[in-house]
Parts: C-alpha cells; structure tokens; sequence
C-alpha cells in the first residue's frame, strides 16, 4: 500500500516534467537587447553604413539608448540619426525595408493622431497650423526608420508595433 501512495505522490511530478503538446511557446526571458553583438552585426547582409550605424545603437545601449550621453558626439549621431529617405517617403520605405507591418501600423496611429488634432485645432481656430502636422508625421518616420530597421535585423522583431 505505501508503494501505491508513493507512486501517486509522484504522478503529479511525472506529469508536470513531461512535454505538453498543448503549452504555449517558451520564450527567452532574457533582454532583448543583450542578445545583438558586434560579431552578430558584421555578419549581417546590409550594407557597411548600416553595419556602423547598427554598432553605434548597440554602443549607446540598444533600442532605449541609456549610454547615448556618455559616448562621443560623433557616435551619437550616427546612433540617432535623422534618416532623410524615411522623411520623404514613410510608409513606402519601411514597406521597401520589409518592415510593412511597422510602416501601416505608424501610419494608421499617426494619421488618427493628425485627424484628432486637425479637428481640435479648427475648433480652436488654429486651422493653419493643422496643414503643419503632415511634417510632424514625417519626423516621426524619419527618427524612427533606423531603431526599427536595427530592432528587424539584430533583434529579429517584425512585429506590428
């Protein structure tokens, strides 16, 4: 009898260790940006100018950039640099960067953004400045392009935000 009980005390055990074909996916639980390196980013299939600025964001700490103000002035701009192409075409580059869910889902946000403050501003009597708000959705495009092109290749995360 005690053998019985032994054996149903450890059932639980044997079933928790077992593998469940119906359990989510594991997930790394590390950061994010711990996984990106120097030798990881040189193997990379973009370009020389791409590799630099992908170094310069490893450098100043990844995607939230919490060493930027220690380094150099010539690296941080190469790590938050304003990305002129990403300014004048927006979605169409981040769909030509294959980046397209990024590119919708920003432009979808900004545009209800643009719309909600076009309003607000013509209520207010404001409405010359609501023609100035196109610009403001093209800076966010331009400051963005890079971080999301860096979090795609070396982070390998497309996702839609």
């Amino acid at each position: 009898m005690s053998t019985r009980i032994q054996s149903l005390l450890e059932l639980p055990r044997t079933i928790m260790n077992s593998h469940n074909p119906y359990a989510p996916p594991a997930s790394a639980v590390g950061d994010l940006e711990e996984i990106g390196s120097e030798e990881q980013i040189d193997a990379l299939a973009v370009s020389d100018k791409w590799k630099e600025r992908f170094k310069a964001i490893q450098r100043a700490g990844g995607v939230k950039f919490p060493n930027l103000k220690s380094m150099p002035r010539k690296e941080r701009r190469k790590a938050y640099r304003f990305n002129a192409l990403a300014f004048l075409f927006g979605p169409i580059y981040y769909m030509a960067k294959g980046m397209w869910r990024k590119g919708l889902s920003l432009f979808f946000v900004c545009a209800l953004v643009v719309v909600v403050l076009s309003i607000a501003l013509e209520l207010c009597g404001f409405g010359k400045f609501a023609n100035a708000l196109g610009y403001g959705v093209s800076a966010i495009f331009a400051m963005r392009a890079n971080i999301d092109f860096y979090k795609k290749m070396v982070l390998h995360e497309n996702g839609w935000w």
